[in-house]
């Protein structure tokens, strides 16, 4: 529920300022899909690897090293399996994502877009954490492998959110985004 709440927050918080992009999978996805250029993206990636490189970087310093978790393959789930299943619940933050947000249509009411974010986040982990932590996060996975120096099968947590992120947004714009709505282009995010 924590983590529900605190991508809600922190997403509506930072909404106006930079779209609430938190994630460099939702930022590189909507780069793919035309909604944000590859300079802010690149820009957007490096400030969301720092912060959290250096707020984990941090509890380590403050708890003594006992509470920086870093996210692992469950036993019995291989590196593949990892991927596929950090891949799905990236595909439905991006289909949410493109739903409640970028659409112009949106199925939900004007700003709670980010409170549905955060909601699907918490439902995927309470889905999948047991099986990879369901990070669907590759900056949430890279700060407490940084900070641990840990990073066993670390590449499964860029390899799935890239791969299920941009697919989510390609796939809902060819079956669901009615372009004539969209004024013949690409919407952009509110602040670009």
């Amino acid at each position: 529920m924590a983590q529900a709440l605190v991508v809600a927050v922190l997403a509506t918080a930072g909404f106006h300022v930079s779209g609430g992009h938190l994630n460099p999978a939702v930022t590189l996805s909507l780069a793919v899909g035309g909604h944000i250029t590859l300079f802010r993206s690149a820009l957007y990636v490096a400030a969301q690897l720092a912060g959290s490189s250096l707020a984990c970087l941090l509890l380590r310093c403050l708890t003594g090293g006992a509470a920086t978790p870093v996210h692992a393959l469950a036993d019995g789930v291989g590196p593949v399996q990892g991927v596929a299943a950090e891949a799905v619940f990236t595909f439905t933050l991006l289909l949410v994502i493109c739903a409640t947000i970028l659409d112009p249509r949106r199925a939900a009411p004007p700003g709670t877009g980010p409170l549905l974010t955060g909601l699907l986040v918490g439902a995927n982990t309470v889905a999948g954490g047991a099986l990879t932590g369901a990070s669907m996060n590759p900056a949430r996975s890279f700060g407490p492998a940084l900070a641990t120096g840990e990073w066993a099968h670390h590449w499964v947590y860029w390899v799935g959110p890239l791969a299920g992120g941009p697919l989510a947004v390609v796939a809902y714009e060819l079956l669901f985004m009615d372009v004539e709505d969209a004024g013949g282009a690409h919407q952009p995010l509110p602040q670009e």
